[in-house]
Formats: C-alpha cells, structure tokens, sequence
C-alpha cells in the first residue's frame, strides 16, 4: 500500500459521546477503542478521540484551530451535509458559497462537535484552487 493517510488526534471529555457523534453523526467507522481513546475512520484517515480532565472550551470564531476535508466531488459533499441536517448536528457555519464566480469558489459548511473541535467540510468548483491559484491571496473569510 503506498497511499500516504492523515492523522489527526483530538481532545474530547467522554468515548461515548464522541462515538455517538462521530460514528452515528458523521458517518466515521470506528476503531479501536478503551475508556482513554477512540480510533476513527473519517473518508480513509485516521482520526483519534483522546479523553483529557482538561475543561475544553469553545474558540470566538473558526479561526485559528479548525480540521476537515476537501472533496473532490460535489455529490460527496452534499451527501454530509444531508447526513449533518439530518443527524441534527450543530452547524458552527451553514452552508455557503464563497469566492463565487471566481477560480476559488467553493462550498463549505462548519461544524462543532460536543467538545468544541470545529470541523470544516468544503469541495472546490475547480480543483487547482486547491494548492494552486498563487497569484490569489484570498483564503477563508479574512481577507
């Protein structure tokens, strides 16, 4: 196997309830799993629920700490977005379209988990807007 896979570990306060969200919310196939952590499948990468005593808060905005996935196809994308409508998850940002008519246009959406990880979900109208388009300097919605 030579596909390179994310690893992302992330604070949480409780394996049930992150389970709950997670695997039942987002779709995640989970893992391994002991009363300390939560092995996560998000679309192929690995993600690890770790318990901490730490009281977690939530951030003001999206910015700075925020994780997610770009989809390389719009039906992918719409396909979480109806399965976040319908699990009734708590959307930190609706759906909406940014940068529109221009070669950076993208849908994204955000949510916050029970523990306040903020997840961003977006697919590109043009896929080299991804890592490319250099001479643009506009990136989320700070400008």
């Amino acid at each position: 196997m030579n596909q390179t896979i994310f690893h992302l570990a992330f604070p949480v306060t409780d394996i049930a309830q992150a389970k709950a969200y997670y695997v039942n919310g987002l779709g995640c196939i989970p893992g391994r799993e002991n009363r300390h952590a939560l092995i996560l499948n998000l679309y192929g990468h690995q993600l690890v629920a770790h318990v901490t005593k730490e009281p977690l808060t939530p951030q003001r905005g999206i910015y700075p700490r925020h994780f997610g996935l770009i989809f390389t196809s719009e039906d992918d994308w719409q396909y979480l977005l109806l399965r976040a409508q319908q699990y009734q998850l708590l959307f930190r940002e609706e759906a909406k379209h940014r940068f529109v008519g221009t070669p950076l246009e993208h849908s994204t959406f955000f949510l916050e988990d029970p523990f306040y990880n903020l997840m961003e979900f977006k697919y590109y109208r043009h896929y080299d807007a991804i890592f490319g388009n250099a001479e643009y300097q506009q990136i989320g919605d700070r400008h």
